[in-house]
């Protein structure tokens, strides 16, 4: 690890404040404008959000409107909009301007124009396949990836955010080519998902990593759980390129978190992975006491690029905000740690007892390299444009391993794989009837089955599978349980 100069790569654009989830909502757009107060990407098209998100799904984000969701009936239940996702003027070209700059960022990371690229209004880890979560519309981190896989056999997604990556974790539940790493609030506590002794499935088992914290982690705390893990997920997992999202709600005094970290101790994370000088992607996300969310992503942005900030904020527009100290700092408050080092220890020796299992930098065989998801012009001096836009080798690839996984969960468990593919996921990854002796019936399994209608997907556009050598599927027997708590 060096200190090397780094090119950073700052995406932004300023109609993304323009938006209102309405009144009393947390989730406020208007603090993007604030971030690049204190210091213009290309937009995604449909089709682009399409690479992950299902059709039907990117169609009706761009037909409605507030004026229109009164006759949009069974679709709003269908697709999860409403309260926690309301329909707001603009949605759709919110959703452009959101998953354009992640994207943009992945090609010129793709493209060494850039070894940081900076997207404070992505981030947005919650959106599934066919429905808004939590917040978000459109998974721009899942787009990310799946661009930054054209070029890199493994990438590692990191979560800071209080809340779980779930929608994330779920898209690359079962592949060893995106390691997915969350530290959160587990609990009672949105969405509920991140229990430790969910790591993946399939080939994609123990490339799940799940770190469930306590209320009132602070610096010293976080630092003690985060840098270990990353340092055994970075010697172990060798990715070519690392997504980071920095949800700014485990600030201390955020609205809906309930962490502890100062500014500084929220931006040590990234300087951390920064130090591995791997092309690196950094993200927004949650974060609702907005005056600190401006305050700590500035602060990001400038240690991203090796700058140092003054203390005292300058005049600027929304200079108000910051009073009545006007400090970049976000101080913790005197909210009780109930993270002891006993429980960090024991959360360490059961996340690092998992990474065992994983095989060593796994490779994939490379074919040719897909051309760039986006279908709008971007950079073309950096950028050489491409007519496929669909990653036809991620697509192959992850059809080809998911096979691989089916066959071999069929061949150690018979009786139960009668050939529907949803029933049979699910009572393998429960344990029922497959002779594990483990029975994980009396918890709600946090991450869903994964869904047939994306291989499906894959199937439709043609996608051949070509024959390859037979690959062992990675090791199904279940790891010991143990108690999560003291």
């Amino acid at each position: 690890m060096s200190s090397v100069s780094k090119r950073v790569a700052y995406y932004y654009d300023g109609e993304v404040g323009n938006y209102n989830y309405g009144p009393g909502h947390p989730m406020k757009p208007h603090r993007i404008r604030m971030v690049h107060s204190l210091l213009k990407s290309p937009r995604a098209t449909a089709e682009d959000m399409m690479q992950f998100h299902s059709d039907d799904y990117v169609s009706f984000l761009q037909r409605i409107t507030p004026e229109t969701m009164n006759d949009a009936g069974k679709l709003l239940h269908r697709f999860n909009v409403g309260e926690d996702c309301p329909i707001l003027d603009g949605l759709f070209e919110y959703c452009q301007i959101s998953a354009g700059g992640s994207i943009a960022g992945a090609i010129k990371l793709n493209h060494g124009a850039a070894d940081c690229a900076i997207n404070w209004a992505g981030g947005l880890h919650h959106a599934k396949r066919g429905e808004a979560s939590g917040f978000c519309y459109i998974n721009d981190i899942v787009l990310a990836i799946l661009e930054l896989l054209k070029y890199h056999q493994r990438v590692l997604y990191i979560d800071i955010d209080v809340h779980h990556g779930d929608g994330v974790e779920e898209a690359f539940y079962t592949t060893d080519r995106v390691m997915t790493v969350s530290f959160h609030k587990y609990g009672e506590f949105f969405p509920g998902t991140g229990d430790i002794r969910d790591v993946g499935h399939g080939i994609g088992k123990h490339y799940a990593v799940n770190v469930p914290l306590r209320d009132g982690i602070d610096d010293q705390s976080y630092q003690r759980i985060f840098e270990p893990v990353i340092g055994h997920v970075m010697e172990w997992y060798r990715p070519g390129a690392i997504v980071l999202q920095c949800g700014a709600d485990s600030l201390a005094g955020d609205r809906l978190g309930c962490f502890n970290l100062s500014h500084r101790g929220h931006a040590n994370c990234l300087e951390f992975v920064k130090k591995y000088n791997v092309p690196l992607m950094v993200l927004g996300g949650g974060g609702y006491t907005i005056r600190n969310v401006a305050r700590c992503w500035a602060y990001e942005t400038a240690r991203a690029v090796d700058t140092a900030l003054a203390e005292e904020i300058p005049f600027n527009d929304y200079f108000e905000y910051y009073g009545p100290d006007y400090s970049i700092a976000v101080p913790p408050n005197n909210m009780p740690n109930q993270n002891s080092p006993e429980y960090l220890d024991k959360l360490l020796s059961r996340v690092i007892d998992n990474l065992r299992h994983v095989q060593f930098a796994p490779s994939v065989q490379m074919h040719s390299v897909p051309g760039d998801m986006f279908t709008a012009e971007v950079d073309s001096e950096d950028v050489q444009s491409d007519d496929d836009s669909f990653d036809e080798f991620f697509a192959l690839d992850s059809l080809h391993r998911r096979r691989a996984a089916e066959e071999s969960i069929r061949r150690e468990n018979p009786a139960v794989w009668d050939g529907d593919r949803e029933q049979d996921w699910a009572r393998t990854r429960t344990g029922a009837g497959t002779g594990t002796g483990e029975d994980n019936s009396d918890r709600e399994d946090s991450m869903p089955v994964p869904q047939k209608d994306l291989t499906a997907r894959f199937e439709d556009l043609g996608v051949a599978l070509q024959e390859d050598e037979e690959r062992d599927a990675v090791d199904t027997e279940d790891t010991e349980d143990a108690d999560d708590e003291e």
